[in-house]
């Protein structure tokens, strides 16, 4: 170890939040004027520890007969050597010392894509959240028009997209450095966008192509869609960790997916979401050829047979309950 030192008060999840530089040791620490680090700390004496050379060569805290004393790693010490990762706690504030050789990690590549982030993102999600709120308010309307479900829808949706995205902004300054609330509502926007086009765009396939199973195992897209979501809020607060990030909520993805098939299952004694397409949109979106009526009638049978089969299981379990 060599000098100059620098002693460093660290927030709660590690940042630092305030360097200090010492030319030389000793490095008196206190809150009294006359110490070479002003600990600005009720709960620390005005002469709290003393940072001095070793026996062995090394740095060593001595506290200096304090009330509140020294504490690492939750027990009171009376001296302990710093290696500079040490992190001890004088009244309510943590501190290490590093010296001037202490090595640093390797440079990390910038993947934050600054571009995405600030006020226009921010809008863009925000208009997005409202249009999407709005499109789903005129598909499920039935009744006479009423201005005001067309006003609030939007409104709601804004305040869902400021909610959830205020939600990751704190988290983000919590364990990040910076809130990046507009890249939160940005992705909340996209999201809920992908959300709501999936649904629409695989129901109108779905009765174009028959394609029946887009609909029945929709929700495990949307499965996957919210953890894409999940994925980028925290890819945002911790960009570091993308590898392990995605791993996690691939299994969060899997995990959830399998629920929603084990409660299918048990309610429905089926896997799909449900029996058959619940969507009918104007004939001349159909890009399937006409079947013919035996074809027709086949199918019919066929899902008569299945009909049967399912109404001959129900009494047959519910007796055996009994």
């Amino acid at each position: 170890m060599s000098g100059p030192w620098t002693v460093e008060i660290l927030a709660r999840n590690g940042e630092v939040l305030h360097r200090h530089r010492a030319a030389g040791l000793p490095i008196r620490v206190g809150r009294a004027y006359d110490n070479d680090f002003i600990l600005d700390d009720e709960y620390a004496a005005a002469h709290h520890a003393l940072i001095e050379e070793g026996p062995d060569g090394g740095l060593l805290m001595r506290d200096l007969g304090t009330r509140n004393g020294i504490n690492h790693r939750r027990k009171r010490v009376q001296q302990i050597a710093l290696s500079g990762d040490t992190v001890v706690r004088m009244g309510h504030t943590s501190l290490r010392v590093r010296a001037a050789d202490f090595p640093v990690p390797a440079e990390l590549r910038d993947r934050t894509m600054h571009g995405w982030e600030g006020l226009l993102p921010g809008i863009i999600g925000v208009l997005l959240a409202a249009l999407v709120a709005l499109l789903v308010t005129w598909l499920l309307d039935a009744q006479p028009f009423e201005l005001l479900n067309y006003v609030l829808a939007p409104a709601a949706g804004i305040g869902a997209a400021l909610l959830w995205s205020s939600l990751w902004a704190f988290l983000n300054r919590l364990f990040g450095r910076y809130a990046r609330l507009g890249r939160h509502l940005f992705i909340f926007g996209c999201g809920l966008a992908a959300l709501v086009g999936f649904r629409l765009l695989a129901a109108v396939v779905a009765y174009a192509y028959s394609l029946e199973w887009l609909t029945r195992y929709g929700s495990h897209v949307a499965v996957a869609t919210v953890a894409g979501i999940i994925y980028f809020h925290l890819a945002t607060i911790k960009p570091s960790s993308r590898r392990r990030l995605r791993a996690l909520c691939t299994m969060a993805a899997l995990l959830a997916s399998s629920l929603v098939l084990i409660v299918n299952q048990q309610r429905h004694g089926r896997l799909a979401d449900e029996l058959y397409m619940a969507v009918l949109l104007p004939p001349e979106l159909r890009a399937s050829p006409d079947a013919t009526v035996a074809d027709y009638m086949a199918d019919v049978e066929q899902m008569r047979a299945q009909l049967d089969a399912e109404r001959g299981a129900a009494p047959a379990s519910a007796s055996g309950a009994n």
